[in-house]
């Protein structure tokens, strides 16, 4: 898991294939806003709105998501999406549709903010790709409330492993705490996200995806809280190498998870 820091500033430029952003796409944007704004003390102000409207979430000021409304016409899941730095979108679309994978959205300008696209694995699993021009991405990570890990979870891990290898140009390693089929994805030298192969362990009905870990004080303060909040708790809290976490749905049932640090 990444160490608790702040990127270098605003504009500070992330190596293509760092995770620098998270989005979910809701159906219910006020009730979506209320859900989180409670359960992680964000706050939201209005974000670019060329796929319709969207907010970002900000921590003590300090941006660290999105969330959109779904537009419509769009074959999107309700679910949150970690966004994968690129120096050139256009690029990066290319080489995605090259090594088998799909582009659902874009590349297209966000305003002022950057550049982006909504892509898929050849698994199927949702991810999007950001280059940043006057938003560079999440403003803080590793403190409560703010994103601080992302995994996918796939049927196995050696085929995806080469796609994202050749796109992003990670490398990897295996992760031996965590089971036969777990890859840490690397840039220089530094892990950045894990994959995780579970064959048919995947939830019902819900086929390979990306998953957001973010940070909180008190795990079970959270997960009490996620409940009253009309959310769900997936899968309960266990100690994992990187500390107490937990998986859990919103109202809407985007899934997430929760981690609380052991230091």
């Amino acid at each position: 898991m990444t160490e608790a820091r702040e990127p270098a500033g605003p504009h500070a430029r992330r190596l293509p294939g760092t995770p620098c952003w998270v989005s979910l796409m809701t159906h219910g944007l006020e009730a979506t806003e209320a859900f989180y704004g409670e359960l992680f003390g964000w706050e939201f102000r209005p974000g670019p709105q060329q796929l319709g409207p969207y907010v970002r979430a900000l921590l003590d000021g300090r941006e660290v998501a999105g969330v959109g409304r779904l537009p419509t016409g769009r074959r999107l899941p309700v679910a949150w999406t970690p966004y994968l730095a690129s120096d050139d979108v256009d690029r990066t679309a290319d080489t995605v549709r090259l090594c088998g994978g799909t582009l659902a959205v874009g590349p297209l300008d966000a305003a002022e903010a950057g550049r982006m696209a909504i892509a898929s694995d050849p698994s199927g699993a949702v991810f999007g790709i950001w280059q940043g021009a006057a938003h560079a991405g999440t403003a803080v990570i590793g403190v409560p409330g703010a994103p601080v890990w992302n995994e996918l979870l796939t049927f196995e891990t050696e085929s995806v492993a080469k796609f994202y290898k050749s796109v992003f140009r990670y490398q990897d390693e295996p992760v031996l705490s965590a089971g036969t089929d777990s890859l840490a994805l690397l840039l220089d030298g530094r892990p950045v996200a894990e994959l995780h192969g579970v064959g048919q362990g995947l939830p019902p009905g819900r086929g390979p995806h990306w998953r957001t870990y973010f940070e909180v004080a008190d795990l079970d303060v959270t997960l009490r809280q996620v409940a009253e909040l009309g959310g769900r708790v997936l899968a309960p809290a266990h100690d994992g190498p990187h500390g107490r976490a937990a998986t859990v749905a919103d109202p809407e049932g985007a899934e997430f998870s929760v981690v609380q640090d052991p230091r």
